[in-house]
C-alpha cells in the first residue's frame, strides 16, 4: 500500500480508503461481513474510512467504531458527514444554508458522530452536501471555526454535489475548508478543470468518491440488471442511465491492455493523478479488498493509455435519478 499526505492536514492516508455507504444503504449488506472487510482492509494496509451519519442512520459510524476499538494500536482515520437537516439531496441554492446546516443541527449530529465512533476528536468532519452561495454565511464561519477550536473535529470538508466540481471552489477560497470530496473516475474527469487546481494552490485535500461509478466500472452489469427498490442503484441504473452507460462500459473493455481488469484500470487511472491524495471504494466483500488494495502498489496507467482515458470523459448534468 503506497501513502499520500491528506492536503496541509498532515494526515498520511493509504491511497486506497475503504467506503462504507454500501454497508447501510445497499442491497445485501450485512453486519458480519461488513466488519470482516473492514478489519480485513486494516490488515493490508488501508487507514481511511469514509462513513456519514445518513448511512443507516449511524449505523455505518458505529461499524467503524467498533474497528477502531479493535485495533487500538493502529492510527486508522476516520471521516464522517453531517446530514442536511432537510435531507435533500443535492443542495440547491433555492434553498437557504440554515434549512441545511444551522448551528444547532450541526453541533448535535458531530456530537452524535463523536459518540459513535468512540473517539474524543473527529478526524475529518464533512457537510454532507454543498452549494457555494452559502459561503458567506456568518453562520458558517462561525460553526467551522467552534468545531475546531472546542476539539471536536481536526479537520473539516465538504462533500460536493454529483456533476457539480465547480459548485465548491468559492468555499475552498475561505481557509475554512481541508479537504473536499468529489466523483472522479474515468467517466468523471471534470474536475481536473477548475477544482483540482485550486486544491493544489490551496494545500486542499481530495478524497476521489465513486471510484467505479456506482458500480459500472466493475463491468459486470448487463441491459437486464435490476437492483431492489429499496437500493439506490436502482434509480441511478435505471431507464434513463443503463443503456448508456452499459455503452460506454464496453467501449473501455475494447481498450483493456491485455492481463488488466477494468477495475484496475479504473482504479489506476484515479490514482495516476497526483492532486488526488485517496479514493474510497465501497468493499463489502474480502475479496473485493484484497484486489482493490493490491492496485495502489502497481503504480500510474502507462502515459499512453492515460491518454487514451481521456477521450472517454463523460460529461453529464445532475439529474434527480442521480442525487
Amino acid at each position: 500500500m503506497k501513502y499520500r499526505k491528506l492536503g496541509r492536514t498532515g494526515f498520511n492516508l493509504s491511497e486506497m480508503g475503504h467506503g462504507l455507504w454500501g454497508m447501510s444503504g445497499w442491497s445485501g449488506s450485512e453486519d458480519r461481513q461488513s466488519l470482516e472487510s473492514l478489519q480485513l482492509s486494516a490488515d493490508l494496509g488501508c487507514n481511511f474510512y469514509d462513513t456519514a451519519w445518513a448511512y443507516g442512520e449511524g449505523h455505518s459510524d458505529e461499524l467503524i467504531g467498533k474497528v477502531l476499538k479493535q485495533n487500538r494500536g493502529r492510527r486508522l482515520y476516520v471521516a464522517s458527514k453531517i446530514p442536511p437537516k432537510n435531507r435533500k439531496w443535492p443542495a440547491s441554492r433555492d434553498y437557504a444554508y440554515a434549512d441545511a446546516f444551522p448551528h444547532e443541527h450541526v453541533m448535535r449530529h458531530a456530537e452524535m458522530i463523536r459518540k459513535a465512533l468512540g473517539v474524543d476528536k473527529i478526524d475529518l468532519l464533512q457537510f454532507h452536501v454543498w452549494d457555494d452561495t452559502w459561503t458567506d454565511e456568518p453562520d458558517f464561519r462561525a460553526t467551522v471555526e467552534e468545531l475546531k477550536k472546542k476539539g471536536i473535529v481536526e479537520a473539516f470538508g465538504l462533500s460536493l454535489n454529483r456533476w457539480e466540481p465547480e459548485n465548491g471552489i468559492k468555499a475552498l477560497q475561505t481557509g475554512l475548508v481541508d479537504a473536499v470530496q468529489v466523483i472522479y473516475n474515468i467517466f468523471d474527469q471534470a474536475p481536473e478543470d477548475e477544482l483540482f487546481p485550486v486544491c493544489r494552490e490551496l494545500t486542499i485535500g481530495v478524497i476521489a468518491r465513486v471510484p467505479l461509478d456506482e458500480g459500472s466500472l466493475g463491468g459486470k452489469l448487463t441491459l437486464e440488471t435490476r437492483f431492489p427498490a429499496s437500493d439506490w442503484r436502482s434509480n441511478y441504473f435505471g431507464s434513463e442511465n443503463l443503456a448508456a452507460t452499459i455503452d460506454r462500459v464496453e467501449r473501455l473493455k475494447k481498450i483493456l491492455p491485455t492481463g488488466m481488469t477494468l477495475p484496475e484500470m479504473a482504479f489506476r487511472f484515479i490514482l495516476s493523478n497526483p492532486d488526488v491524495s485517496t479514493t474510497i471504494p465501497g468493499m463489502r466483500k474480502s475479496d473485493h479488498v484484497q484486489q482493490n488494495i493490491s492496485y495502489s502498489d502497481k503504480g500510474p496507467l502507462p502515459k499512453e493509455l492515460l491518454n487514451e482515458l481521456r477521450s472517454h470523459r463523460w460529461d453529464r448534468k445532475p439529474k434527480s435519478w442521480a442525487a
